[in-house]
């Protein structure tokens, strides 16, 4: 890997690139993905701050009922669809899975909420003029499971928060939220 990271995110970067290494992807599709993932690091190691490149990782989980039949999800605001929670890794993050964990919560409203060990799934996606220089995500997935009696809180960065059927999503959600839930119900057996 070439470059450095800043130093104020150079843990970020250790964390990310010791978690994109140890993962061992299901299919070459987010075997793919994950080369890519290290490329990007690789080419720029600030790719895992938002004033890093165009181009840099996030972080995101998929919160669902522990039975797998329904799934947490907020309508973003500046995406305007329905989405798994996440955002971009900051400083104070110790790492992927704590930025994912801190997202979730922070988005959900659910104070309990953690991640379960280790990523599900990746994904590459280019945004939108709304995200200003951010061009492309490359989200590092996770899986939460919580009680769908559980009541949430929208945050800033959401219109609503609401518990869905996993097998009846509701209409504007993300294009990739069903193979991302199959990717979750598999994960939990």
């Amino acid at each position: 890997m070439s470059g450095h990271a800043p130093p104020a995110v150079r843990h970020l970067y250790d964390d990310a690139l010791a978690t994109l290494l140890a993962w061992r992807a299901p299919d070459p599709t987010q075997e793919h993905l994950r080369r890519s993932f290290l490329t990007v690091l690789g080419n720029d190691p600030s790719a895992v701050s938002k004033a890093g490149p165009p181009a840099h990782l996030t972080a995101s989980c998929l919160v669902m009922s522990r039975d797998g039949e329904r799934v947490l999800l907020h309508r973003h605001r500046k995406a305007g669809l329905w989405l798994q929670f996440g955002g971009h890794l900051e400083a104070e993050d110790a790492g992927l899975w704590e930025a994912a964990a801190r997202e979730a919560r922070e988005e959900s409203g659910l104070d309990g909420l953690d991640p379960l060990p280790g990523p599900i799934d990746l994904d590459r996606h280019l945004l939108g003029a709304r995200f200003g220089s951010c061009t492309e995500h490359l989200d590092v997935r996770y899986l939460a499971l919580a009680d769908a009696e559980e009541v949430p809180v929208a945050s800033a960065e959401s219109e609503e928060v609401a518990w869905w059927p996993a097998e009846d999503l509701p209409p504007g959600a993300g294009a990739d939220l069903p193979r991302l839930i199959g990717v979750a119900r598999h994960t939990l057996g």
